[in-house]
């Protein structure tokens, strides 16, 4: 994990300055398990003491996403971005459209696949995304229970 150093190098080599607030966002980042909204990233750091509004964090966020050094995600059906630290290996997420709880993906299924593309078209594959959508557990027992009340 990184830390306040290494944040300032990511910073320096991406071109931005290392300023309190960017280095407090990519802390909470690193340490949060999973993707978040920029409202939550805010309500999480205010309760740390840092003064900081939300037009900040969501300008930080998405200097940092254009740099490359978190990832933003969309999840389908919702309106809003989410983020995460970009960590040396890359996650999948099980993404309910139920209570839109996100789980991480251990693995990741598609490196032999994205290869054999490689080999077969010639293209030089830089990355891929892959969110997978249903319902949890929770939500098909509620719908049951639901449907059968109907």
């Amino acid at each position: 994990m990184a830390n306040g150093m290494e944040h300032d190098n990511e910073l320096k080599q991406s071109g931005l300055k290392n300023t309190k607030q960017r280095t407090a966002v990519l802390d909470f980042l690193e340490h949060h398990d999973g993707p978040i909204s920029a409202e939550q990233v805010f309500v999480e750091l205010k309760q740390r003491d840092l003064s900081v509004n939300l037009s900040t964090v969501y300008r930080i966020l998405e200097t940092l996403a254009n740099k490359g050094i978190i990832t933003k995600l969309y999840i389908v059906g919702d309106t809003k971005a989410l983020f995460e630290y970009k960590r040396i290996m890359h996650r999948h997420y099980l993404v309910c459209l139920g209570c839109r709880k996100i789980i991480a993906i251990d693995n990741c299924p598609l490196e032999a696949y994205e290869k054999s593309l490689e080999k077969s078209t010639n293209y030089s594959i830089a990355g891929h995304r892959l969110d997978i959508y249903g319902y949890c557990p929770e939500c098909r027992k509620k719908n049951c229970n639901e449907a059968i009340q109907l």
